[in-house]
């Protein structure tokens, strides 16, 4: 065997680390010049190596003339696969790692040749996002299945992929997705310097990337939308917005957001628009009752009693007869135990997480008003801005909820009604401040914009919307 193809190949096996799945083959081409062929068994597909590679090299097209670039010929008897001329150690481990196998045949040249197997689950309905109206089809983990996806809904040369590789150790495939002449080139720049700066080993999730190139980390509140449905990341690169699509992860990420876009649905778009403004409406006051409610409580029933009637206020008084605990002590204990009972039963298998949900909610609720560790009134409070918590669209921004409720209520313990208002100078201050990609999160409040509210408090007609899109592109 040839000393260069040997040296070279037994590089390959100790950058390799010995590892039992690499398989390599030596071959000579008709007594004239010898090939290696190296391949990781566990991630290409043992079928198309032999019809595709061995099948190449045994059996050619055409013969090795004399004086033939072995090149040429290799490029010649390969010609119903996809290949590439690569050259180096790094660069062929490289490909060894992405499922190609290596077809080595002077030194350090070779040729990669794509046997990669295809091993995908198939495209199902979104488990975190349920659909009453609209597609079914959910992203799946392979980044080209899911920019498939994309093109299947917005076949315009106005798309733009944009891929690079991130992650020293995992190389992770990450596509940047925006409409030409519609996204801002300013904020498709500053996607594009963001997701370059990031210096890690590896990218395992979407979150990965979002953690990186977010505005500001001290905050509850969620800058990119995460989304598992096409028809919702097609819709918000239709208004402007740049998309990330990372291998490995049905999550995609979708920014800027501001504040009031949490609370629209993809869906509200296949509804007439009255009724779409009127369910927006529904998850701005679920919203301020999952907030709110808690700490309304408190405050109420601790400092401010005479803002109640007198016949609430003594069957308040009546249920809280024989109860150890102050009003305070009581709402965060429920709200915690709530917490973990949420947490329990989404970690644990379905059957059984509905099972503790039912015993959560209805068996330990019911048991502990009839033992007297609670009044039933916290019971109706706790039920109520846990329902409400459910209306959130989305989940990380149902999780901010959840944190900033638990701050109204140590404030509402402290000072009262005084304190709640103090929140709420506070968060409207925090809002203000913060950006999603340099874009102001409570716009269009703040700054005032009084063009963009048709499409934030209320869902005007289509029509007219539409209208409105060609005037502000055009």
């Amino acid at each position: 065997m040839d000393q260069l193809l040997r040296s070279f190949s037994t590089i390959i096996q100790k950058r390799l680390n010995d590892s039992p799945d690499l398989v390599t083959k030596n071959y000579c081409v008709q007594e004239q010049f010898e090939i290696t062929c190296m391949y990781l068994s566990t991630i290409t597909d043992q079928k198309l190596v032999d019809e595709l590679v061995i099948s190449g090299i045994l059996t050619p097209h055409s013969p090795l003339q004399n004086g033939q670039n072995p090149s040429q010929w290799l490029m010649s008897a390969f010609i119903q696969a996809e290949i590439k001329e690569v050259s180096g150690a790094d660069s062929c481990i490289k490909e060894l790692l992405e499922g190609q196998c290596i077809v080595a045949f002077s030194g350090q040249r070779a040729i990669s040749i794509n046997v990669c197997k295809q091993e995908q689950r198939s495209i199902a309905e979104p488990e975190t996002e349920s659909v009453v109206r609209g597609p079914r089809e959910g992203f799946v983990e392979d980044c080209s299945r899911n920019i498939s996806l994309i093109r299947k809904r917005l076949k315009s040369e106005k798309l733009v992929i944009e891929e690079m590789i991130i992650g020293s150790e995992s190389n992770t495939t990450v596509c940047l997705i925006y409409m030409r002449g519609i996204a801002d080139p300013d904020l498709i720049n500053e996607f594009r310097n963001r997701l370059k700066a990031i210096q890690t080993e590896s990218i395992l999730e979407s979150a990965y990337i979002e953690e990186y190139i977010q505005d500001k980390t001290m905050t509850p509140f969620p800058q990119f939308t995460s989304s598992e449905r096409p028809d919702a990341i097609a819709a918000k690169l239709l208004e402007g917005q740049a998309a990330i699509i990372t291998d490995g992860t049905p999550n995609v990420l979708a920014g800027p957001i501001t504040f009031f876009q949490s609370f629209a649905t993809s869906e509200d778009y296949y509804q007439r628009a009255d009724i779409a403004t009127v369910l927006r409406w529904l998850r701005m006051l679920a919203f301020v009752i999952a907030v709110f409610t808690p700490s309304l409580y408190i405050s109420v029933s601790t400092y401010h009693q005479d803002l109640l009637p007198s016949s609430m206020l003594a069957n308040l008084a009546s249920q809280r007869e024989g109860v150890p605990f102050p009003s305070v002590i009581e709402a965060f204990a429920m709200m915690i135990i709530f917490e973990v009972l949420r947490e329990a039963g989404l970690r644990m298998p379905r059957i059984s997480g509905q099972a503790i949900s039912i015993v959560g909610a209805l068996v330990l609720g019911q048991a502990a008003v009839e033992a007297g560790i609670v009044s039933a009134a916290m019971v109706i409070v706790v039920s109520l801005t846990a329902i409400a918590n459910f209306v959130a669209p989305s989940y990380g921004f149902g999780i901010a909820q959840r944190l900033i409720q638990f701050g109204f209520m140590f404030l509402a313990s402290l000072l009262g009604l005084f304190g709640v208002m103090c929140g709420v100078f506070v968060l409207l201050i925090h809002l203000v401040s913060l950006r999603s990609m340099g874009v102001p999160y409570f716009a269009p409040l703040a700054p005032l914009k009084l063009s963009n509210w048709r499409d934030t408090f209320i869902r005007i007609n289509r029509p007219l919307m539409n209208r409105h899109r060609r005037k502000r592109n055009g």
